[in-house]
């Protein structure tokens, strides 16, 4: 009889997350009722958001319960099927959680499946350029960013899953954009492969010197994934006007003490700039828009999508801490199962 591995929130981490902070559980599969299907889990979305669902307290989203599968969105196969949604051998994208089968209604809200077609991009793009990442970088630049032609937009995490999008869109935009990232090969990545016009190595070069270098007109759009140093001294080189994006914080996530605010926040008065977050699931019933204009730009080879594969469903407790420890390079994705 085959059998569902999950794993399961066992404590709340205090932080980096740590094996004990996961329970492994593995049980039969039961039978299907009427209106539900069964979906193997091919691929996995590790994003740094997870960390944060992890956490009590109040939040875009509620905490995933102890005891609870850890949530996850995944790309993956239904192997049966008692829903008129869903036939077998569909491929499908939702709220999978962190488990080798998601068993359930096929019209779950939660989950909110639906179905993807591996022959016009491989099944990892959907967790990427075509999934919540994709739609995080076009609605997080488009809406709060608001680039205009000639723009110079600054973008951390500039080599993950969110920023590599968020330059790339910027530059069909007809923006000057500069990245933020770790080390020189991702550097060197983004500059050369994505097209940027020049990267930061934060962790070999100072952040400040190198936006004196190559912005040297200021910064009118910052995409923020990161937080933290990087984002105050960011603040001191915003323009009139100037948009900042808030969408995550990386630098942040683990901290065991207060998370640390911008000194530099007063440039927002002087300069009399906005500061925003975005929360992807606000734009929901617009994915459409973003995934057509995406894919159109990757038909046309204007914008590419780059992964790191980890293997198996038993490496996901260090596959995930790969994100806080910079060891990522591309949107981060865990491959549960062979398609």
């Amino acid at each position: 009889m085959e059998t569902n591995l999950q794993f399961r929130l066992a404590a709340r981490p205090v932080g980096m997350v740590k094996d004990s902070d996961w329970q492994q559980v593995e049980e039969p599969l039961r039978a299907l009722a009427d209106g539900e299907v069964r979906i193997k889990v091919l691929y996995l979305s590790l994003d740094p958001a997870m960390r944060g669902w992890m956490n009590e307290g109040k939040s875009y989203i509620r905490p995933v319960n102890i005891g609870e599968v850890m949530r996850a969105g995944g790309v993956g196969i239904v192997t049966e099927s008692k829903s008129a949604r869903f036939a077998v051998g569909d491929y499908v994208q939702g709220g999978t959680g962190v488990q080798r089968y998601w068993t359930g209604p096929g019209d779950d809200k939660h989950a909110a499946f639906h179905k993807v077609d591996p022959k016009l991009a491989p099944l990892t793009t959907y967790l990427n350029t075509l999934g919540m990442p994709g739609m995080t970088a076009y609605f997080g630049l488009i809406e709060s960013g608001q680039p205009k032609a000639g723009d110079t937009v600054v973008v951390s995490g500039a080599a993950g899953a969110v920023g590599q999008t968020v330059g790339q869109v910027a530059k069909q935009l007809g923006c000057r954009v500069v990245g933020i990232a770790g080390g020189q090969e991702k550097c060197d990545f983004v500059v050369n492969e994505l097209g940027f016009d020049a990267c930061i190595d934060y962790k070999n070069a100072s952040v400040k010197d190198g936006l004196k270098q190559h912005c040297p007109q200021g910064v009118d759009v910052y995409f923020d994934n990161v937080g933290g140093d990087i984002l105050d001294t960011v603040l001191t080189r915003i323009n009139m006007k100037a948009r900042i994006v808030i969408c995550g914080a990386i630098s942040q996530y683990n901290n065991t003490t207060a998370v640390k605010g911008p000194s530099n926040y007063l440039s927002l008065l002087v300069n009399r700039a906005r500061m925003e977050g975005i929360v992807v699931f606000d734009y929901a019933d617009r994915y459409p828009i973003g995934v057509a204009a995406l894919a159109g730009w990757m038909k046309d080879g204007k914008i590419k999508s780059k992964e790191d594969v980890v293997q198996g469903l038993e490496n996901f407790p260090s596959a995930l801490n790969m994100l806080f420890e910079g060891k990522n390079f591309g949107k981060l994705v865990l491959q549960v199962a062979t398609p």
